[in-house]
């Protein structure tokens, strides 16, 4: 299923809102509007923002019809949806990108799902299964791997230092002329702590052989603001510099992508909308509000 056969999921708490377009704005407008807005998880911030900022316009440029409102909010969100740069930074050889975010998000899975988007640009990809306390995680990663041609590098034993197989991984992209190393990392320890300094230690080693081009931190959309205070630790130690939303589809949670941008000053560089593999793209601004709004 492609990106447009999907947006009935997204626009539908708007659609009450909106209906046949040609009707004049009213105080219900407005007050539908409220509701649709917190409906779709943009949070009471954001939809005070917005509802100001359209009143102002909506006056300013003497609107009356609500399908004039409805084409000012898809314009109003993606302007800023757009304040972000959802760009990957990818142009290291190989680029390193370490992929954070606590269990339970879907962090194995996407990293498969995102091997796929990057074959299918024809990049040669790597990854490095350095969760090397779950067992599980190891196995799922490398079935996701071959799902997406990519190569893998798993511990050797059990419980291997997860530092060591990030290294071994890097070293394996540089000496093979891999275009990207992805590498998965643990999503929770026995103290939070000791989490941390994994993951700083997993740095450490991995900038001794080439540069992290990318740490990107996986959030459910589906647990929303709750998933965000989850990851709080992984922004405030980790070095994130995007974002990955899984599970967006037809949660009607929509509003959550400029939220989180909005909350943590991170730009979303990926999102995922279904459980197929071809089903995690690059995020573009645009077609999300367009999405959204419908």
């Amino acid at each position: 299923m492609g990106m447009a056969e999907r947006s009935w999921s997204l626009s539908n708490v708007f659609r009450n809102v909106f209906g046949g377009g040609s009707e004049p704005i009213s105080d219900d407008t407005w007050d539908d509007l409220e509701t649709a807005l917190l409906t779709a998880d943009f949070g009471p911030d954001i939809t005070d923002e917005v509802l100001d900022q359209l009143r102002a316009d909506v006056e300013r440029h003497r609107v009356t019809e609500v399908k004039e409102l409805k084409r000012m909010l898809r314009e109003l969100l993606e302007e800023k949806l757009a304040a972000f740069d959802p760009t990957l930074k990818l142009s290291e050889r190989p680029a390193v990108i370490l992929v954070v975010g606590v269990n339970g998000v879907g962090k194995t899975t996407t990293i498969g799902k995102f091997a796929n988007y990057l074959r299918s640009f024809d990049k040669r990809v790597l990854v490095g299964a350095a969760d090397t306390f779950r067992a599980a995680a190891v196995e799922q990663l490398a079935t996701w791997a071959t799902r997406a041609s990519a190569e893998i590098v798993k511990p050797q034993q059990q419980g291997q230092d997860p530092a060591s197989v990030a290294f071994q991984a890097v070293e394996r992209a540089k000496n093979e002329n891999f275009d990207i190393a992805i590498i998965d990392t643990a999503g929770r320890l026995q103290t939070k702590g000791g989490l941390m300094d994994e993951l700083t230690k997993v740095r450490r080693v991995i900038e001794k052989q080439a540069p992290i081009a990318e740490v990107l931190l996986v959030l459910d959309a589906t647990t929303g603001q709750n998933g965000l205070a989850q990851a709080e630790a992984f922004i405030q130690h980790a070095g994130v510099t995007g974002l990955v939303l899984t599970k967006l589809d037809g949660s009607a949670k929509g509003g959550f992508v400029l939220a989180v941008q909005q909350k943590t000053g991170l730009p979303i560089k990926l999102i995922g909308q279904g459980e197929g593999i071809g089903d995690l793209t690059g995020f573009t601004p645009h077609v999300f509000a367009q999405q959204l709004v419908g």
